[in-house]
């Protein structure tokens, strides 16, 4: 019975921080999904937009333009690594793991330490581990970053419709059928890592906010959370949601689901110091079902070769 009760007391930061997760797996989807690109950048961009809102709400900035300032911060970095693929003509994984390297010392840079501390009581933040239970509902930690993934998913549903958004999409889709109808692939390339990174970025800032610091190893393994929360979402949600918004909002609860196993996995005893080694296994199993359903699971195909 304490198990359960540990579980249930536990929900609604799960949910909190799943949701934040969430609007990180958003930003990697429109790299991993829509351009067909595997972006190591996220795991440096999520600290990037943590260690900037940090420090310019300490330094006295208001925290919307702090968060504002962060996501500029994330496109950036975005900038970076899209420069490395196409004019540099390095592959889009190995850039991305330069940009990500190097986001090491700019991060130290930023925060002039290994970790920089954002009270609640100090300063009127957005979300807070201590704005989960006996608070208004506008200020409750999962009604903020909730109204956050639904304007974030409107804004990207009106983006992708758009003329440009299309040719972002096709350039994904087909990359050579998008240069032979005269699309500059490699700008929309670049806009695409920016607009992936920012949205990363405006995680990490949430993020900072909502445990009260900023710690330079805080990215470290996004990209394993954003590709569980990808995959998961898909996985529950695929047959049911078709339209691009909600496959978006998908991918939202995927991260979600993944924070609340996560808690159930800590409270039922299991070493934390394993719980990497799972998601790595989680996110390896998942992209082998479709493989796994091809090769030994699919149905032979009716008739055989008619003979010469």
């Amino acid at each position: 019975m304490s198990i359960i009760t540990s579980i249930f007391n536990a929900l609604p930061g799960a949910v909190a921080q799943g949701l934040i997760w969430g609007i990180m797996a958003i930003g990697l989807y429109i790299t991993y999904k829509v351009l067909n690109i595997s972006d190591l950048t996220v795991d440096g961009s999520m600290c990037t937009g943590a260690a900037v809102c940090v420090m310019l709400t300490i330094a006295g900035m208001p925290l919307p333009l702090a968060m504002v300032c962060a996501v500029i911060a994330g496109m950036l970095t975005g900038f970076v690594t899209g420069i490395f693929h196409t004019f540099m003509g390095i592959p889009a994984i190995l850039a991305g793991i330069l940009t990500q390297l190097s986001l090491y010392s700019v991060n130290l840079k930023i925060m002039g330490k290994a970790n920089q501390a954002l009270s609640v009581r100090n300063y009127d933040l957005l979300v807070s581990l201590q704005y989960i239970r006996n608070v208004p509902i506008w200020k409750n930690a999962i009604f903020v970053v909730s109204l956050f993934v639904i304007i974030l998913i409107a804004i990207l549903y009106w983006f992708f419709g758009t003329e440009y958004g299309c040719s972002l999409r096709a350039t994904g889709s087909n990359l050579n059928m998008s240069r032979a109808q005269g699309i500059n692939t490699s700008f929309n390339t670049v806009v695409g890592l920016m607009l992936s990174n920012g949205i990363v970025a405006l995680s990490g800032a949430l993020l900072a906010q909502y445990q009260g610091f900023a710690d330079v190893q805080m990215g470290r393994g996004a990209i394993v959370i954003g590709l569980a929360a990808i995959i998961i979402g898909n996985a529950v949600f695929g047959k049911i949601f078709k339209n691009f918004a909600f496959k978006l909002l998908a991918v939202g609860l995927g991260g979600v689901i993944y924070y609340i196993v996560y808690q159930i996995v800590i409270c039922l005893g299991i070493d934390p110091d394993l719980l990497k080694l799972l998601s790595a296994m989680v996110v390896a199993i998942f992209l082998a079902i479709p493989y796994w359903k091809k090769t030994y699971f699919a149905k032979p195909k009716k008739g055989g070769t008619k003979n010469a």
